[in-house]
């Protein structure tokens, strides 16, 4: 079986109109997953999920 290949995703937001960020993940492909939430070059949260 082939390894998967890893993609980086970046996204920046513009000041965003209320203190909640919302993430769908409906059309991400069924895998193990890890979000970085980044403040001044720092990972202040790191978490993993499955879809």
């Amino acid at each position: 079986m082939p390894a998967k290949k890893k993609f980086n995703y970046e996204a920046y937001l513009e000041k965003p109109p209320s203190q909640k960020i919302l993430l769908n993940i409906n059309h991400l492909e069924k895998g193990d997953y890890e979000l970085n939430i980044i403040y001044k070059n720092k990972i202040i949260k790191k978490t993993k999920f499955k879809k």
